[in-house]
Order: C-alpha cells, then sequence, then structure tokens
C-alpha cells in the first residue's frame, strides 16, 4: 500500500522542521490577538463554486468534489478562507466588535500535476481580519506575514504587492481589457476565460500568450481616486512598519474573490514554484456567500512550501533534540527504577526517555546516542545494590556516580531549564 499519487507522509525526524514552520508563522498572529478557528476540511461545494469562482481553475479543475449518501454535493476544501468566512456568516460574529481577526491552519485538496513543491494535499497557515475596510488594516495583515518569514530566518523572500481595484473601477477596466483581448490570437478555452474574468488571461503563464500582453491594460493604471488613496495608504504604513516590496501590476492570484490590495510573496530558491504564499482584501466575499456585505483581507501561507524555503537556504529549524534525558536500565529492578525516574523527569518538563525491550548495554547506549539526549542515565542491578547510579554528559564523554536519592535532583539540574 502507498499515499494516493500527489500525498505525501510527513514523518520524523523531518516532522519536527514542519511542525516549528507551522508553529513559528502562527505565533505571530496569537501575539498580534488573533483567535483560532476550526473549520471543516469539507464544505458544501456551493461554499467554494461562489466564493472561491466559477471561472478559476481551482473550482472548475482542481477540487475534489462527490456526493454524501444524503445525496449533498461536498467538496474537499482546495483553500481555507471560504471556509472561514462561512462559519464567520453562520455564527454571527459579525455581531461582536470589528474588525473579527481570525486563524487558522489545516490541509487543503486540489487535484493539480504534482511536482516539486505542489501537492494534492497540502497545509496552510491562514490569516484572516474581517468586517473593517482599512488600509491600517490591510499592513498589518501583509506586514504579519512578513514578519513570520522573518522569525524563521528566512532572507531570500519577496514581497509583490498591488491593487486590483474595487467595484467602482473594475468595471471600466474590464471593459477596457476585453477590448484589448478580442484583438489577440488566443485559443477558445482561453477566450471563454476572458469573458468570465478576463483579468485570469493576464496570469496565464503560457509563453505564447504572456508574448502579447506587453501592451495590455493595467489595473493599477485605472484606479478610481479613492482606490487610488486606499492603495497609497496601505503602502505608506507598511513603510511605516519597514516592509519593503516590489510593484506587481501584472499579478493576478488564482482566486475571483480579491479586491483592491493583493499581494504575494515568493521565494527565489524555488525555481519555477516560487509562491510561498499570498492574499488579498476580498470585499464582496461575505455577501457572495449570503453573509452581510462586510470586507475583509487574509492571507494563506503553504507550510509546505516555507519549509522548501527554509530548506533552500540552508536553515538550521526544528532540528535540535527532542530528549534531554535518557535512562539506560540493566535488569528488571533497574527498569523500575528507569520507568519511575522517566515518569518524574517528564512530570518536571523535562523530555526524557528511556529504552524498552531486552537489549544489553551496547544497543541501548546506540538508542540514548540516536535519541540526541545531552545526558545519559546507566543503572544496573549491581549498581542499585551499592545505592548509585551513573550519569553521563553526552557532549564531553564525562560520567559522574550519583547517589539514587539524588538522582532525579541531580540530572534536573544538569540538564538546565
Amino acid at each position: 500500500m502507498t499515499a494516493p499519487k500527489g500525498t505525501f507522509d510527513i514523518l520524523p525526524p523531518d516532522s519536527a522542521r514542519f511542525l516549528a514552520v507551522r508553529d513559528t508563522l502562527t505565533a505571530r498572529l496569537r501575539r498580534a490577538g488573533y483567535g483560532y478557528i476550526e473549520a471543516p476540511a469539507f464544505e458544501n461545494t456551493e461554499v467554494f463554486s461562489r466564493g472561491v469562482g466559477e471561472s478559476t481553475d481551482v473550482v472548475s479543475k482542481e477540487m475534489y468534489t462527490f456526493t454524501d449518501r444524503g445525496g449533498r454535493s461536498l467538496t474537499l476544501r482546495p483553500e481555507l478562507t471560504a471556509g472561514l468566512m462561512r462559519a464567520f456568516i453562520e455564527h454571527r460574529l459579525y455581531d461582536g466588535a470589528l474588525p473579527v481577526k481570525i486563524w487558522s491552519v489545516g490541509s487543503a485538496f486540489r487535484y493539480e500535476r504534482p511536482q516539486a513543491g505542489r501537492y494534492r494535499h497540502f497545509t496552510q497557515v491562514d490569516c484572516e481580519a474581517l468586517g473593517v475596510d482599512d488600509p491600517a488594516l490591510d499592513a498589518e495583515v501583509v506586514a504579519l506575514g512578513v514578519q513570520g518569514f522573518r522569525d524563521l530566518g528566512l532572507t531570500d523572500f519577496e514581497l509583490l504587492l498591488t491593487s486590483l481595484g474595487d467595484a467602482t473601477c473594475r468595471p471600466q477596466y474590464r471593459e477596457l481589457l476585453v477590448g484589448y483581448l478580442t484583438k489577440l490570437d488566443l485559443d477558445e478555452e482561453t477566450r471563454r476565460r476572458a469573458e468570465i474574468n478576463p483579468l485570469r488571461v493576464l496570469d496565464d503563464k503560457r509563453p505564447e500568450v504572456q508574448a502579447q500582453l506587453d501592451d495590455a491594460p493595467l489595473m493599477v493604471d485605472h484606479l478610481s481616486d479613492s482606490t487610488k488613496a486606499h492603495y497609497d495608504a496601505v503602502r505608506q504604513h507598511l513603510t511605516d512598519l519597514g516592509v519593503t516590496w516590489t510593484e506587481a501590476p501584472r499579478l493576478v492570484r488564482g482566486l475571483d474573490y480579491y479586491t483592491k490590495t493583493t499581494f504575494e510573496f515568493v521565494h527565489h530558491g524555488l525555481g519555477a514554484q516560487s509562491a510561498i504564499g499570498g492574499g488579498g482584501r476580498y470585499d464582496g466575499l461575505s455577501a457572495a456567500l449570503g453573509g452581510p456585505d462586510l470586507s475583509g483581507i487574509g492571507y494563506a501561507v503553504g507550510v509546505d512550501r516555507t519549509l522548501l524555503a527554509v530548506q533552500a537556504e540552508g536553515l538550521d529549524i526544528g532540528t535540535a533534540s527532542a530528549v534531554q534525558a535518557f535512562v539506560v536500565p540493566l535488569g528488571a529492578e533497574a527498569k523500575r527504577l528507569a520507568v519511575r525516574l522517566v515518569g518524574q523527569l517528564r512530570e518536571d518538563g523535562v523530555a526524557a526517555d528511556t529504552v524498552y525491550g531486552d537489549r544489553g548495554l551496547k544497543g541501548a547506549m546506540k538508542a540514548a546516542d540516536r535519541s540526541g539526549a545531552t545526558h545519559v542515565v546507566i543503572v544496573g542491578d549491581r549498581d542499585l545494590a551499592e545505592g548509585v547510579a551513573q550519569l553521563k554528559d553526552m557532549r564531553t564523554g564525562e560520567q559522574t556516580t550519583v547517589p539514587i536519592g539524588d538522582l532525579f535532583p541531580t540530572v534536573r539540574a544538569a540538564v538546565g531549564p
């Protein structure tokens, strides 16, 4: 038996690095007052078809959709934002103080062609601020993403930033863009995509399409006065927060709900698949899902892809030993002491372990060495008869004799806080 195509297992010791990346990315959100939400891994299909957009590849080609025994159409979530907005509406979180600041982390699923750094099952950290349209809030959300990467020690990443306008200026721009696209040599499928959402054509990665778009009108050049003022304010707040960015007027995210501030995080050590996260403002998403006409802004960061960025920069994250003290018992009575001592150490906050099964000293010491423990307690029945145990510092090789009655406080002091 093997895992399904396009999926993978996260196993020790690599899982320690995965957890370190995930927890570092979410620590900033917790400190900024964002509350955790746990939403289902599957939703009614219309949450995504209405929220993400029928014209997107995510909805039209990549969703895992099935009919349950009750005849309901359900879909494994291809992203987290639409489901979190559904929860925001269903539980009337908008009746409280605004903005509602939430975060989540979990699996998402897309039927994509598997390749390095792009899988059918992946994990995202998601940040959302709902209910208030304020450029300062946009800047806070963007900065939290940047700061999460900095906390990991990443330096070779870049923030791409633009504005996709809003309902006051998008219609006029759409008309300009459609007029431009109708003159191009495009295949039928691309023309159909242009009729539904012409911005999607700007995101087409094929060279033969991109070669025809050099003179295409750009949304950022046709912003209304209010939308331009909003974008200017976002950039000023980011400057005040010490965040740098690259203007990306052709940036089009793969989801239809984005308006105004739109951004992407890319890492230069990952080749063609350089995106490690992104997001933007989505002022119409709540209304599209049947909720109040409230704004929101957020982002999603791929934990798996960020881990690849960490590895590309050679950062030492999550590689510290999980075990501080390891107890090697030799004999039945020594095993009782080992189990008791490990329990005491763990109760006091020390990462401790012991050897299980019938192993001699050589095999037990190999297990101790593999654990990465800094200190090893060796105790045999002969030691017990003398009322002592041996404490070995694995870093220096120094070994000392410790009375059994002093064993716990001595080990506790040796491994440190």
